[in-house]
């Protein structure tokens, strides 16, 4: 259940889930507010800083958002201001909803922020962070998974793409799982809903290349072979 509100305040905007942050909106995206109140269970190093917060309903995770590449160091966080809705935050928020209730396992959305200057914003969004959790990298850098860990992985990404979302980076850094077994996606940064075809074809391949990658680099207990498994249980979704 989610009780989606919006504040207007000179010069940003702000969307949360009245459900989850109990804690006064305009101060929710501000970690020296969390450092006060003793509330910051740690962080973790990307782009930025990532916040984990604790929150009365749950962890949460927040994230300002930051360029990446060589133009992410001449204008580190900064984007053109075309319209709230059309906010990285904002988009995301909103994203993540609708796969939430098309049965896609996703972090909740909490918050996000947009903070307009003229004619460029900027961004922040608190999403929950997936408890007992690990990334793919990191679980298959102690174990083999099996294959019908490997179908449930593809039965979720083909659920995602029945939603009608093209995840535009599907790594397996962005694919988790829990304690349970049971399968996550996440950072769907820039990603949208799509329509048509040639997309869904062009994230698989992005994730097998993914895979390869990552047992060069870390020697992850993962076989070329195993792809078929995971091609199986994304076949036979919804089929």
């Amino acid at each position: 259940m989610s009780d989606i509100r919006n504040i207007t305040l000179p010069g940003q905007q702000i969307w949360y889930d009245a459900e989850l942050l109990s804690t006064a909106p305009e101060h929710s995206f501000d970690p020296d507010f969390w450092q006060r109140s003793g509330k910051v269970t740690g962080s973790a190093q990307g782009r930025g800083t990532t916040w984990f917060v604790q929150l009365e309903a749950c962890q949460g995770a927040l994230r300002h958002y930051r360029r990446g590449g060589l133009f992410g160091k001449l204008v580190s966080d900064h984007y053109l201001f075309t319209g709230w809705k059309n906010t990285r935050s904002a988009q995301e928020f909103e994203l993540l909803r609708h796969l939430a209730e098309a049965g896609v396992n996703v972090p909740r959305p909490i918050a996000a922020r947009a903070r307009r200057s003229g004619f460029s914003y900027q961004a922040d969004i608190l999403v929950e962070k997936v408890p007992n959790a690990s990334d793919l990298v990191d679980v298959l850098q102690k174990q083999a998974l099996s294959d019908e860990v490997y179908q449930a992985i593809g039965r979720m990404i083909r659920t995602m793409h029945e939603a009608g979302v093209n995840h535009t980076d599907l790594n397996i850094h962005n694919i988790l799982l829990d304690k349970a077994g049971k399968v996550w996606l996440i950072d769907f940064d820039k990603c949208a809903r799509k329509s048509g075809q040639g997309w869904q074809q062009e994230n698989l391949n992005r994730l097998l290349r993914s895979f390869n990658k990552e047992q060069q680099r870390f020697s992850i207990q993962w076989q070329p072979e195993q792809w078929s498994a995971l091609l199986q249980g994304y076949e036979h979704e919804n089929r």
